[in-house]
């Protein structure tokens, strides 16, 4: 026999929605109900289950506690879960809808979101993908508390328990003015470069990445501008202020500044990174999820962004 569960899925769901909101009120604004439904709602929860979920902070809104933060994971995947026992009881009529909550390594988002989007609206068309950009610490703590079915990602700054999918190896590559003299090389060798002003790409875990590669040639490159922004980058290698080491290659080798840039492949021989479908080992994916999974799968496999 079943064992009977005290607390409802409104309960989770209200849970969920106030701790991503920060307040009652806010959850109350979101899940259009009265504050005291959501409020009663999470205490009775509390109550069911003898644990505090909030810390309580009059006119300062709501803090998580550690307890919370476990259920909040688990809440998120039950919440999931039952949205595709809805669909199947209902035969999969009408092909797979709800949400999917995507994280995609900042850099990347212009590159692979757009025709990952438009494919999927084509092939899934009453899918909901809700996005989360960010870095490599970003996308490791989305997935950890759920905010994330799974992420689109570079193998960099990912912490155990988290299950990698490789889907492309990226070789990088180095980034001049087009007025450079090398410029119309094609190829280069970074020791040719390192003795230049270097334009440093300068996200966490990303810039280790980097400045590995240019220091692996011996010379210790003078940094004179570093920037979050793929594009501030390219726009000051464009107009002389440097060289710098990317990896995502745009269609055009125009920049925001109007400048242009050369992109160089390195002769010299340097590890490539693993781009990765990321997603928490051991939690089971949703239908949903999987499908656009698999989508990625597809659209990326053996890419040679760059």
């Amino acid at each position: 026999m079943t064992a009977a569960v005290g607390f409802t899925l409104a309960q989770l769901r209200y849970f969920v929605v106030a701790a991503e909101a920060g307040s009652m009120t806010a959850a109350a604004e979101r899940l259009l109900i009265a504050q005291s439904a959501v409020s009663t709602a999470v205490s009775n929860l509390e109550h069911e289950l003898g644990v505090q979920l909030f810390i309580r902070r009059k006119g300062k809104g709501l803090v998580v506690t550690p307890t919370g933060e476990r259920l909040l994971l688990q809440a998120r995947e039950l919440l999931s879960h039952a949205l595709d026992v809805a669909a199947e009881a209902r035969g999969g009529e009408g092909g797979l809808s709800g949400p999917v909550r995507l994280g995609c390594f900042v850099t990347l988002a212009p590159f692979v979101l757009p025709g990952l989007l438009a494919a999927a609206a084509e092939r899934h068309p009453q899918l909901q993908i809700d996005i989360i950009e960010g870095e490599a610490d970003e996308l490791d703590r989305a997935l950890r508390t759920g905010r994330t079915d799974f992420a689109i990602t570079y193998d960099l700054g990912l912490g155990p328990g988290v299950a990698r999918e490789t889907i492309a190896s990226l070789p990088a590559h180095a980034v001049v003015a087009a007025d450079h003299p090398l410029a119309g090389r094609g190829t280069v060798d970074l020791a040719e470069l390192a003795h230049e002003p270097f334009v440093l790409l300068d996200l966490p875990h990303s810039r280790d990445y980097f400045w590995s590669l240019v220091t692996a040639t011996g010379i210790t490159p003078t940094i004179r501008h570093r920037s979050h922004n793929y594009e501030a980058v390219r726009s000051l290698v464009a107009l002389g202020h440097g060289f710098s080491v990317l990896h995502q290659r745009p269609a055009t080798e125009d920049t925001y500044s109007g400048a242009k840039v050369a992109v160089l492949a390195l002769t010299d021989e340097h590890p490539p990174l693993d781009l990765v479908l990321a997603r928490m080992a051991g939690v089971r994916q949703t239908a949903r999820a999987t499908a656009v999974m698999d989508l990625a799968q597809e659209l990326l496999t053996g890419s040679q962004q760059s």
